[in-house]
C-alpha cells in the first residue's frame, strides 16, 4: 500500500517516537493495519499532515495519534492479520484511517490490572497501614468510658449482576459480594475484613476470628450462635449482642438498676432451650432497656457482670459506627462500582480503597488536623498534581476555608 508515495509495508511497526512502544497495528514486523472509511473527506486536513509525516519520516518511526481523513486511501490486505484484528469498526465520517484496535483507556487499563495484579498483595499493604493506625489511636476516645478495646462487627452487601459476576452467586437472579469488617471503635479503623459471596452467613465470620482475651465485641443479632458466643466466652473475650424474640431462659437473680435512665431491668439468667443449654451452659446477663427518645424496648444479652447496665447500652448504641463506615467507603470511595469483573480485581479494589481509608486516617492523627476525612479525601482529590508538602497543602487549605467566613456577613436565615 502507498502512503504519499512510501510504501507502510516497509515500515515494521507504527510505534510512538518518545515511548518507542506499539500502540497499533499488528505484533508481526511488515504487516500494518490500515482501513479507509468513508470518501468524502477535506482536503485542508491533509496538506498540513503531509508535512509533517514526511519530516518524521526522514529515519525513523512515527505514531498516528488519531484517524487522519485522506483522499483514496485503499485498505490494506488483513487477510494474515491477528484475528482480533481483522474487524476494524466504522467510524464517523472525517475519521477514515483507524488502527488495527484502540488505545485503552483508564478503566480498561485500570480494569486489566486489578484482575492480572494478586490481591494479597494489597491486603498485605492495608494490614500494615491498619496496624500503623491502630496504634496512633490506641488512646483514642469513643463516647464511652472504657480502658478495654472494643470492636464492633456487621456485614455489608454489596449487589452485582449474575451475569457479569458469575462467581459471587446470591439469589437466582442476582449477584453480590459481603464485606465483612470487625472495626477498632477507637479511630472507626478496621481491624478485620473478609469479602464473601452473598450467600455466606454473618455468623460464619467468628470462626476466622481470632478472639482477643479482654476485648469487647458488639454485634447484632444476626450473629447469635450461643456455640460459638461460648468460644468467645472461653477465650476471656466479652460479647454485647441483643436477644431474639425467641429466646429460651431462666431468670435466676435480678439486680437493681435506675428507671430514669431507661433500664427496665438487670437480670442473671441461664438457657432453657435443648440446644442453647448444651452449647452455653454458663449463666448470661440479660438487659432490658427502653429507648427514651423512640420508645423501642430492646433486650441485650452479655457475658460481662462487671460494667453497669447503663453501660451496656451505650455500648451496643456505638455498634452504629460500622454501619457509618460502610457507608462512608461506598459514598465516598465508590466501591460499588468496579472496574474489572474476576473475583481477583473486585477484591483488590476493595482493598485498594480501605488502605485510602486508612491512610487518610493516619495523616489526620498525624498532623492534628481538625477536618473530618472526607474533606481530606476531597482536597487530597482535588490536588493530586501539586507539588505542596501535605502539612502545608491541608493545613493551609483548611485554615483558608476557616478565615473566609467574614464576620460582616449577614445571616440570611435567623
Amino acid at each position: 500500500m502507498s502512503f504519499f508515495g512510501l510504501d507502510l509495508k516497509h515500515l515494521p511497526t507504527i510505534c510512538h517516537p518518545a515511548r518507542n512502544s506499539l500502540v497499533g497495528g499488528t505484533h508481526e514486523p511488515e504487516q500494518i493495519g490500515v482501513c479507509a472509511n468513508h470518501a468524502a473527506f477535506a482536503a485542508h486536513d491533509v496538506s498540513p499532515l503531509r508535512g509533517a509525516l514526511w519530516r518524521y519520516l526522514q529515519g525513523q518511526k512515527f505514531f498516528l495519534s488519531r484517524p487522519i481523513p485522506l483522499y483514496d486511501v485503499c485498505s490494506t490486505d488483513l487477510s494474515r492479520e491477528l484475528a482480533r484484528y481483522r474487524s476494524v469498526p466504522a467510524r464517523a465520517s472525517g475519521q477514515a484511517v483507524s488502527h488495527g484496535h484502540q488505545e485503552p483507556g483508564v478503566a480498561q487499563y485500570s480494569g486489566r490490572c486489578n484482575e492480572s495484579r494478586d490481591w494479597r498483595i494489597y491486603a498485605d499493604f492495608a494490614q500494615s497501614l491498619i496496624a500503623i493506625a491502630r496504634r496512633l489511636y490506641a488512646t483514642e476516645p469513643f463516647g464511652v468510658d472504657l480502658k478495654d478495646t472494643v470492636y464492633a462487627l456487621d456485614a455489608s452487601t454489596i449487589d452485582l449482576c449474575l451475569s457479569v459476576f458469575p462467581w459471587a452467586p446470591f439469589r437466582s437472579t442476582k449477584a453480590a459480594i459481603k464485606l465483612h469488617t470487625l472495626l477498632d471503635l477507637r479511630g472507626n479503623i478496621p481491624s478485620f475484613l473478609h469479602i464473601s459471596d452473598g450467600k455466606l452467613h454473618d455468623v460464619n465470620i467468628l470462626d476466622l476470628l481470632l478472639p482477643e482475651p479482654g476485648a469487647f465485641y458488639i454485634m447484632d443479632r444476626g450473629y447469635i450462635d450461643f456455640e460459638r458466643l461460648y468460644r468467645l466466652h472461653e477465650a476471656k473475650s466479652f460479647f454485647v449482642t441483643r436477644a431474639k424474640s425467641n429466646l429460651k431462659a431462666q431468670r435466676r437473680y435480678s439486680h437493681p438498676v435506675d428507671r430514669r435512665t431507661g433500664l427496665i431491668c438487670d437480670q442473671t439468667i441461664v438457657l432453657t432451650g435443648f440446644y442453647s443449654r448444651q452449647d452455653f451452659d454458663t449463666p448470661l446477663r440479660r438487659v432490658r432497656f427502653k429507648d427514651p427518645d423512640t420508645g423501642k424496648r430492646l433486650v441485650f444479652l452479655t457475658n460481662n457482670f462487671i460494667l453497669p447496665a447503663f453501660t451496656i447500652t451505650e455500648l451496643y448504641r456505638c455498634r452504629w459506627q460500622v454501619e457509618l463506615f460502610f457507608k462512608w467507603i461506598k459514598q465516598h470511595l465508590r466501591i460499588k462500582v468496579f472496574f474489572g469483573t474476576s473475583e481477583n480485581a473486585v477484591k483488590t479494589q476493595i482493598w485498594i480503597a480501605v488502605s485510602v481509608y486508612v491512610l487518610v486516617a493516619i495523616v489526620k492523627k498525624r498532623l492534628n488536623l481538625s477536618a473530618s476525612l472526607y474533606e481530606m479525601l476531597q482536597i487530597l482529590s482535588l490536588t493530586m498534581f501539586e507539588r505542596i508538602p501535605l502539612d502545608q497543602l491541608l493545613n493551609t487549605i483548611i485554615a483558608d476555608d476557616i478565615q473566609a467566613v467574614s464576620p460582616n456577613q449577614l445571616n440570611l436565615f435567623n
